[in-house]
């Protein structure tokens, strides 16, 4: 039972946004061109409020995802404010519907914002209430263009960033299109920055085999999701067949897709995704899993909570850069000579502005 020493949950609210995107996010599965985000504030027994944001991808899914958050979150009123408790309460009630797609996202924002709550409570940057320090962590530059001459302009700005590791999105066409497009980021970026490519799961196997070979004179870092994300076989194939490592990891929904994952030997690195991996809570219970594969971990989004999350996680690699929420943040992301520096205020160091919340409100 709660304490006095052990807050409880007061409210949990959700309140859907569309942010602009400069420029929009283009993938080969389609055009990103505003960010559809979740808000979601959790309001402690005590009154610490704790924020944390989901990005949905497409417009017709907020509403949903909206009124899911704020059920489940009603679920929890007047239950610990534990983010461990609340977590295993959320999943428990799911069991039976085995809680993937917009169930787990649900969860893994309202863990996020609890895990907020608990630093703001304890008055810790997020980062030390995990047990670490602020410390620059190397973040990669990803793109969001995928048209060549957009992607030497938009490279141009990142490297002017600092950073020295960039990842674009390639398969809108045949391979002589993937190398155009590689070529145009190397002609920005210069010939010792590490690349990477995505292929945002567009491709059958025998083709991504094809063209992964064809591409191996780039000397990529990494080739991400080839194929069908949940086709694990399919990518250990892949992996098999190339000599560029195989990254995946990005929509894994919790740790029991991550271990079959791994068990197949589909992939060489795992790129966790703070959302569906199940929010601090699950992100906490995944690192391990990827330290005793030996692969090293990257991050997928939100940034925000990623850099204290890496800043813990063992093996951890790269943070990925891709800004989707500054347009309703008070103090958005800062990255510095390439790197960011976890928020080093109470918190994960999420916070509204305001003025744009209510401007973008839908």
């Amino acid at each position: 039972m709660a304490t006095a020493a052990s807050p409880t949950v007061g409210a949990v609210t959700a309140r859907p946004v569309l942010a602009p995107l400069d420029p929009p996010v283009q993938t080969a599965a389609g055009e990103v061109p505003v960010a559809p985000l979740v808000l979601i504030d959790v309001t402690t027994s005590d009154g610490i409020v704790g924020h944390a944001y989901l990005f949905c991808y497409t417009p017709s899914v907020l509403p949903a995802l909206t009124s899911l958050v704020e059920e489940l979150g009603a679920a929890v009123v007047g239950t610990s404010a534990a983010p461990a408790t609340v977590e295993a309460d959320l999943r428990g009630r799911l069991r039976l519907l085995r809680p993937q797609g917009l169930p787990t996202m649900a969860i893994s924002g309202i863990d996020m914002a609890c895990w907020d709550a608990v630093a703001r409570r304890a008055e810790l940057p997020l980062v030390r209430l995990l047990g670490g320090e602020a410390r620059p962590i190397r973040a990669y530059g990803s793109l969001r263009s995928m048209a060549p001459d957009a992607v030497r302009a938009e490279a141009a700005h990142l490297a002017g960033l600092g950073f020295t590791a960039y990842k674009v999105k390639v398969g809108a066409g045949d391979l002589s299109r993937d190398r155009e497009v590689l070529r145009a980021l190397r002609d920005a970026v210069g010939p010792v920055a590490d690349l990477s490519i995505d292929y945002n799961q567009t491709l059958p196997v025998p083709e991504a085999i094809r063209r992964i070979r064809a591409l191996s004179e780039e000397n990529l870092l990494w080739v991400e999701e080839p194929t069908r994300a949940d086709d694990a076989a399919g990518h250990a194939r892949i992996r098999a067949a190339v000599s560029t490592p195989i990254q995946l990891g990005e929509s894994w929904w919790g740790v029991d897709e991550m271990t079959a994952s791994i068990t197949a030997g589909a992939g060489d690195h795992a790129m966790l995704d703070v959302a569906r991996i199940g929010g601090v809570t699950g992100w906490l219970r995944a690192a391990p899993v990827a330290y005793a594969a030996g692969l090293p971990v990257s991050s997928h989004l939100w940034p925000e909570v990623s850099a204290a999350l890496l800043a813990v996680t063992p093996g951890a690699f790269l943070l990925e850069y891709l800004d989707v929420a500054s347009g309703v943040l008070r103090d958005p992301v800062c990255v510095v000579d390439g790197a960011m520096m976890p928020s080093e205020r109470p918190g994960s160091g999420v916070e509204w502005h305001d003025a744009a919340v209510e401007r973008y409100r839908c």
